[in-house]
């Protein structure tokens, strides 16, 4: 029997501790979460991406009475920017929640489909994503989007 060790290298700052190109990208995962569609969960999430180009591009949460037709923050951004931005190089994430209009204590991280979209992109571009867990007083910063999903499914589990 084998067994395996799974170590993830996560930092955890302040907001204050950013750059301002960090902040920046926070502040427009906030501003992506204030155009959140949440009635009935009332937990509005915002999501901005960070292009190669510079370019930020911002998702949120799109819920519905049939809680599967909605959509996550990161996925509508993740989606609009494959759409719209085909061969654009995704460079960092940030990920925030509102509740009652404010940030949440606890930092927010991708829910598990979000995980499994955000590392399918990783991998297709060859390159890291970074990542920007949120909350009201601190900020997890992983490297990549692999950190958020170990033992992960890809395409290489689906050859005999």
């Amino acid at each position: 029997m084998k067994e395996y060790n799974i170590y993830i290298s996560a930092r955890v700052a302040t907001q204050e501790e950013l750059s301002l190109k960090e902040r920046e990208l926070i502040r427009e995962a906030v501003n992506a979460a204030e155009s959140s569609y949440s009635p009935y969960s009332h937990f509005a999430v915002g999501a901005a991406l960070r292009l190669d180009t510079g370019e930020i591009i911002k998702g949120s949460n799109q819920e519905n009475a049939s809680y599967p037709v909605g959509c996550c923050a990161e996925r509508t951004a993740l989606f609009w920017t494959g759409a719209n931005r085909k061969h654009a190089v995704i460079c960092e994430i940030a990920v925030v929640a509102l509740n009652g209009g404010q940030i949440t204590k606890d930092v927010t991280a991708p829910c598990g489909m979000c995980r499994q979209a955000l590392l399918e992109v990783e991998r297709r571009q060859k390159s890291p994503i970074r990542v920007f867990l949120c909350g009201k007083d601190e900020v997890v910063i992983l490297n990549q989007v692999a950190d958020l999903l170990p033992l992960s499914f890809n395409a290489e589990n689906m050859s005999v």
